[in-house]
């Protein structure tokens, strides 16, 4: 998809260094705000009962979602999606913050492949992977209509999150990862497949504006048996 960039620097406002994605010239991540990717873990594990869970993390990144859902000891497994064989790379090489935290960890699997591939395809989410999983969490594109590719706007219709829910358990999770409000209008598409979608708002403070940003996660659940 383009130039694939990791840089670290050194943050003079507040005197920390930072570790930066960039794809191209268009940011990707950023270890400055993480508040609602480590958000995504926590509500998505919240919305979930009972223990022994198989989880799918859609997106690796800077690995703060998975660092999130690898300490709920409820967790039995977590299989994380990156199609950027580079970024799977950098977190085994150790030159991510988290990285360690990660690779250390038997219950983590780095899976390199097409995350949108594999639910259009009916693919398995990594060797061994079971047929439906607890939860699935997707960190990938900027929001529902900014995507990092064109290829990945079937996912986001009804048919494409239909293809999703057959992968989850009954009562069990869908959560997504946006950087723009919540859309009334997906969650409309979300809730015609799944039994509930609520879109939470996640503030952070922002020292770049000196105000508060917010990001959007959206959490649906499947319906019971």
């Amino acid at each position: 998809m383009g130039e694939l960039t990791l840089r670290r620097r050194l943050e003079p406002t507040l005197q920390v260094d930072v570790w930066e994605v960039t794809l191209n010239d268009e940011h990707l991540m950023s270890s400055l705000f993480t508040v609602a990717e480590i958000a995504l873990g926590t509500l998505g594990l919240a919305a979930l009962s009972g223990a022994d869970f198989d989880v799918v993390v859609g997106g690796l990144g800077l690995g703060y979602t998975a660092r999130e859902v690898k300490r709920d000891p409820r967790v039995r497994s977590m299989r994380v999606i990156e199609a950027l064989g580079e970024v799977i790379d950098w977190h085994e090489r150790g030159l991510l913050p988290l990285a360690d935290e990660l690779a250390s960890d038997p219950r983590c699997d780095f899976v390199h492949g097409d995350f949108f591939a594999m639910v259009a395809d009916g693919l398995p989410f990594g060797t061994g992977a079971p047929k439906q999983c607890d939860a699935v969490l997707v960190d990938i594109d900027h929001t529902p209509h900014h995507m990092l590719h064109p290829s990945h706007a079937p996912f986001y219709t009804a048919a494409g999150l239909a293809l999703l829910a057959d992968r989850i358990v009954p009562g069990g999770v869908f959560g997504l990862w946006s950087d723009a409000p919540p859309d009334a209008a997906f969650v409309a598409t979300v809730e015609t497949v799944f039994a509930s979608c609520v879109a939470h708002v996640v503030s952070f403070p922002n020292f770049h504006t000196d105000a508060e940003s917010a990001n959007t996660v959206y959490i649906a659940t499947t319906a019971t048996a």
